[in-house]
């Protein structure tokens, strides 16, 4: 090459020897930019290979600016949030978990010195600490989302986050109350809010709907309620009115007949005036607050002698016997407000016990069939001291 400092110029990229005697190599990346290799090379056809390496990965349309991931993950997460839409209760939970649960631990490292064995530390961590499990993993997915975007950006060339199901939520299993404790529990609060369980109950409305909800809204000649927004209440306890979480949210929801009689002397005693007059607020007649209403629920569910559940429950109840009326999957969607079958399907077990009380039914027909034909078989063959006949000799008979 004739001397330390010359470069052998290739077709792509150049290589140099340095002083010390090992190789270095550079080329001109797409963004027209001179790089150099992290690392320097024992000798020139390690050189040679790493840059025959680089230049496959621009005709693969796999080549990352080197220098762009070293962009902080604490400050890529910033710009993530800020760049997106986001409802200010999901902004907000989303500005906690990172602060709380993952700048402590990725927040100084560069994008692209994040491996998979970090993000697996960092995990295995949380794990431990006990945040809980739900916390865990809108934690791992708050990391696997932002981490997407920068391979998208170009920043990084691979996502680290590669432990399988750990975005997975598997919540505990909620209570789900009986028909005669959803009552008791309307019956232990004050006046006003006994309608407010009932609608939560049997329209499987969500605290944030019904806090929102309004005079016209409510159609009880019709038996419907049309949800079109939401509260959120924030830490600084600003209420927040808008749309609910998604398009599938606004819906109409059909009401059992039981519930109007208790609305419409509600709509008498308690809501505001007027077709935009709130149908719920407290008891010195503002807006409903979650923040204030729990030690009311507490009070409740202490006196009405139910498990201990949260208002969420109700929502969660109905739900549940809403399935067990043998509702389609896609049925429990539209009632829920959920685009996604994931959280319909949860509901969707209460069938196992509608298929046992189908067959406990079949099982009378068959009996009085069987009883009408002369009441040969009205008593099992077990009381009888016989052995029990097949279906087909019961058939004959």
């Amino acid at each position: 090459m004739g001397g330390n400092s010359r470069g052998h110029r290739r077709r792509f990229g150049a290589v140099r020897k340095l002083p010390s005697g090992r190789f270095q190599a550079r080329y001109k990346g797409p963004d027209d930019a001179e790089h150099t290799a992290p690392q320097t090379f024992a000798s020139k056809t390690d050189a040679e290979i790493w840059l025959t390496r680089k230049e496959a990965e621009i005709h693969a349309q796999e080549w990352a600016d080197p220098d762009a991931g070293k962009i902080l993950f604490r400050d890529y997460a910033a710009s993530w949030l800020a760049e997106r839409t986001l409802r200010p209760k999901t902004a907000q939970l989303y500005e906690g978990v990172l602060r709380l649960h993952i700048f402590p631990a990725l927040g100084h490292r560069p994008l692209s010195e994040i491996t998979s064995r970090h993000v697996r530390q960092w995990h295995t961590k949380l794990v431990n600490d006990g945040p809980g499990a739900s916390t865990v993993a809108k934690a791992y997915r708050l990391v696997r989302g932002i981490l997407n975007t920068a391979v998208e950006d170009d920043l990084i060339k691979k996502n680290p986050c590669r432990i399988k199901n750990a975005g997975v939520e598997r919540p505990v299993e909620r209570p789900v109350l009986t028909v005669p404790q959803v009552f008791a529990v309307a019956g232990a609060l004050p006046p006003r809010f006994r309608a407010l369980v009932l609608l939560a109950t049997f329209g499987g409305l969500r605290w944030g709907e019904l806090a929102a909800l309004r005079r016209c809204n409510l159609d009880l000649d019709a038996r419907t309620v049309r949800v079109d927004a939401s509260v959120s209440e924030m830490k600084t306890g600003e209420l927040i009115t808008g749309r609910p979480k998604s398009d599938a949210g606004v819906r109409v929801v059909a009401l059992p007949e039981i519930v109007i009689g208790d609305l419409a002397w509600h709509l008498q005693r308690f809501s505001e005036a007027g077709p935009d007059g709130l149908v719920f607020v407290g008891e010195h007649g503002a807006q409903l607050r979650r923040s204030n209403f729990t030690k009311i629920w507490a009070r409740a569910v202490a006196k009405a002698q139910v498990p201990e559940i949260h208002i969420h429950d109700l929502r969660h109840t109905g739900n549940t016997l809403a399935a067990m009326t043998g509702a389609s999957l896609k049925e429990l969607m539209a009632r829920m407000g959920h685009s996604s079958t994931k959280a319909a399907m949860i509901y969707l077990h209460a069938a196992k016990d509608r298929d046992r009380a189908i067959a406990d039914a079949l099982g009378e027909i068959v009996k009085a069939g069987l009883q009408a034909e002369g009441g040969e078989a009205a008593d099992s063959p077990a009381d009888k001291g016989k052995i029990n006949p097949s279906g087909t000799d019961l058939a004959r008979r």
